[in-house]
């Protein structure tokens, strides 16, 4: 018993599967029979307790297994439960599917220990057969109450913004907090920002057709080495015809992006990127997909060359380029920001209404200026121009219902304006005011630089916000307790 417990716990510390693919026949039997093994093989007493014991109490089937797991699960659970006593805490929710396409929610709990410390505890996995926002809810309440969690007791919920449910965690929070309005939203800065990025690549069709032939592009340029190698080649006599014309300067560590990356799904920075190294090497990369083009023995095996360069060489394409290199480039700054360890929420409060305000002026004076150098790139590129003040039909219309805007309406206000007012919407709802004063109120505890964020009128409104905690009595004298605390903690060296 003592060695099968032993391997159970080893297993589940190290988050290691259990079984085995066959464990009769296969040489490898699993992870928990193999470990036994091996202890029968290195311990004589063990060896002898198994030949001597009863064959029918080994403690090597598969309902011994998951009773063990289930044992220690419940011991650890009851540990945790012993931590929190009564204190309130807030709740991390992720969500993954397993291997059998079932969805589950990860539950995590943070919460202040007896040593004032704060911690975090992972609960338990529930399964949810249903991802609408009340099912969600009620599977939340149902594991809570199973180990005597109130509703009550929450004081912050933050939410997995990328995953599968997002839309539906967003409806979560708001129906937790009709029943607690002190179960403050509040997740990691950096994420939303990565979030609130996402969203204007689906602000407009134009938009998100642009970012579907971006991976296009890079997985025909780099699908083989012959392919990376002749684009080396192209940008590398690119890059020396330039040189020499003058255009761009020499130097170390100059000119030194030669390789497309692709973009990751959320990893905005990696669009950037992407982006960036597709208008640095735009002509290596049509001279290598024209090479594919007539390369290739048949058309279908091209992997669309030919149409990529079609659309490459269009307004549209080169204009949602600059404007997204324009508007990444601008939260890029904030993303790298928000990702420093040692990043200041006061001060990353203030690199968020930098960029809103950025935003904001390039809304209103942005446009011509970006106009100007989309007009600059193409003509330099033998790309054509459209007549900015010609009449067209609206795009996504039928012909017949003879809707006409002119060119100038549809880039700047259909396609500029509208990727524009989405980052700056989404800005506004995920980094709310709420959010954004919790987080500069609960900054005064930093002790960084002899608590230099200290405010005590702040602090006050910290507890006003969580009235439930404060009575009128504690907020009243919270002040002079905050001033003795501030001293107290200054004058202890081993407290910064």
């Amino acid at each position: 018993m003592t060695i099968t417990r032993d391997v159970a716990r080893f297993l589940i510390w190290q988050g290691d599967a259990f079984r085995g693919h066959d464990e009769t026949s296969s040489l490898n039997k699993g992870n928990y029979k193999e470990m036994v093994e091996w202890y029968k093989d290195k311990i004589e007493v063990v060896k002898e307790a198994y030949e001597k014991g009863s064959k029918n109490c080994q403690m090597l089937s598969h309902r011994i297994q998951k009773d063990l797991t289930k044992a220690c699960a419940e011991e650890v659970t009851a540990v945790i439960m012993d931590e929190i006593r009564g204190r309130n805490f807030s709740v991390l929710i992720d969500e993954s599917r397993d291997v059998s396409i079932k969805e589950q929610m990860a539950v995590i709990l943070r919460f202040v220990n007896d040593e004032g410390k704060v911690v975090e505890r992972f609960l338990g996995l529930q399964h949810v057969e249903s991802c609408t926002s009340i099912a969600l809810k009620d599977s939340l309440v149902s594991m809570l109450s199973s180990h005597n969690l109130s509703i009550s007791m929450l004081r912050g919920q933050g939410y997995d913004g990328a995953s599968n449910m997002r839309g539906e965690f967003n409806r979560v929070q708001k129906l937790i907090r009709n029943e607690n309005p002190y179960a403050f939203y509040v997740h990691c800065f950096a994420h939303q920002l990565q979030l609130v990025v996402v969203t204007v690549s689906t602000s407009s069709a134009d938009i998100a057709d642009f970012f579907n032939y971006v991976p296009l592009i890079v997985n025909n340029v780099g699908a083989s080495c012959m392919r990376k190698d002749a684009l080396l080649a192209k940008h590398h006599d690119v890059l020396l015809e330039k040189i020499e014309n003058g255009e761009i300067m020499t130097g170390s560590g100059l000119n030194q992006e030669s390789s497309l990356v692709r973009p990751g799904d959320t990893r905005w920075g990696s669009h950037l990127k992407t982006l960036l190294r597709i208008l640095v090497m735009w002509e290596a990369i049509i001279d290598v997909l024209e090479i594919v083009t007539k390369d290739s023995i048949k058309p279908t095996c091209n992997g669309g060359a030919l149409g990529l360069i079609g659309k490459m060489e269009s307004f549209d394409f080169v204009f949602i380029l600059h404007l997204m290199i324009e508007l990444l480039s601008m939260t890029d700054i904030l993303s790298r920001a928000l990702q420093r360890k040692d990043q200041d929420i006061v001060e990353a409060m203030h690199l968020i209404t930098d960029v809103k305000d950025g935003l904001r002026d390039m809304r209103n004076n942005g446009w011509e200026p970006l106009l100007r150098k989309v007009k600059t790139f193409c003509e330099k590129n033998k790309i054509e121009v459209p007549d900015i003040d010609k009449e067209i039909n609206v795009r996504g219309t039928f012909r017949r219902r003879k809707q006409k805007v002119t060119n100038k309406h549809y880039y700047h206000v259909e396609i500029f304006l509208v990727g524009i007012d989405a980052i700056l919407t989404e800005l506004n709802h995920r980094f709310s005011e709420i959010s954004s004063e919790l987080l500069v109120c609960m900054a005064c505890f930093n002790p960084r630089n002899n608590f230099s964020n200290f405010d005590v009128d702040k602090l006050v409104r910290l507890a006003e916000i969580y009235a439930e905690d404060f009575d009128i009595g504690d907020l009243t004298v919270l002040p002079n307790q905050l001033r003795q605390f501030i001293n107290r903690a200054r004058r202890t060296p081993g407290f910064l």
